[in-house]
């Protein structure tokens, strides 16, 4: 893997956490997506302007997979958040987190042929495992496991597809990354439209009371993704998508260092054994 890589995709990890404190703080549902994801369609709406007018001319298929792009990610959300309602917490976030970069690696490998070494795969292995366990994955849950798994494992699949999906599109068809974020930021305030009218008090109250919070979350949040984007196109996925969880390991220490969550010996323990993994697969 190479340095340029390895420090976007942590540079991207960084961002990620980051936007996902502020938005801790901020104590947002579905309204709050809307609101920094169209407050980003706004912010970015120049510089993809400048992109699209910079590049010769896009193809069918270029604008078919930005397209594309925006429905996985639609649907990676609304699976999402049908998951946090219907199962449990703790069981479909740390299996979706941890399924999702093995799937990327999977499709990766049929339609990328991308193969990562064995040591690659060993540090692959050991991030997701320890993020599947930092993140509560191996704690019992409630009543509805089997609901709880089967959401985590679909929004897994979504994330290991759009995943794999973008990298074809940046790597083969040189689709610029922002672009291909922008196109899934437009997609959620589309499909968050109905929601943000019914939700309308709780979107002005969010403005007035955490301006500046969402503002940092609507520039933070598509740099995170189009970093990890540029990084893919010229970097296996079978790295990039074990190594962005990273975010993950970060977001939480930063919950219990900055918002007093506890749990700072057994979250260090296992961001250890992660630190492990990103030595072996950065230096694989």
């Amino acid at each position: 893997m190479t340095t340029l890589a390895l420090v976007l995709v942590l540079t991207a990890a960084v961002c990620h956490a980051s936007w996902n404190f502020l938005a801790k703080r901020v104590h947002g549902g579905a309204e709050l997506v809307w609101l920094y994801s169209t407050l980003s369609s706004v912010l970015y709406l120049p510089l993809a302007v400048w992109i699209f007018w910079q590049a010769d001319s896009f193809s069918l298929q270029q604008l078919l997979f930005i397209g594309g792009s925006a429905v996985l990610h639609l649907f990676y959300f609304v699976l999402l958040q049908a998951g946090y309602r219907h199962g449990d917490l703790s069981l479909v976030y740390p299996t979706a987190r941890s399924m999702g970069p093995l799937v990327a690696m999977v499709l990766a490998a049929i339609a990328l042929a991308e193969y990562p070494t064995l040591q690659g795969a060993i540090g692959a292995a050991i991030i997701i495992g320890g993020v599947f366990a930092l993140t509560g994955g191996g704690r019992r849950a409630g009543g509805n496991a089997t609901t709880s798994l089967l959401f985590g494992l679909g929004v897994g699949l979504l994330i290991g597809s759009y995943t794999t999906w973008d990298a074809y599109a940046v790597a083969v068809l040189a689709v610029p990354p922002l672009l291909m974020d922008y196109g899934a930021n437009l997609g959620r305030g589309i499909l968050l439209w109905p929601t943000a009218i019914r939700r309308r008090s709780l979107i002005v109250q969010h403005w007035r009371n955490h301006r500046t919070e969402v503002i940092g979350i609507a520039i933070l949040s598509p740099l995170a993704y189009i970093l990890v984007l540029y990084a893919m196109s010229f970097t296996p996925v079978a790295y990039v998508a074990p190594l962005r969880e990273v975010s993950v390991l970060l977001a939480v220490l930063a919950g219990s260092l900055l918002l007093n969550e506890g749990h700072l010996r057994f979250r260090l323990s296992w961001a250890a054994v992660i630190l492990v993994g990103v030595v072996t697969l950065a230096t694989s």
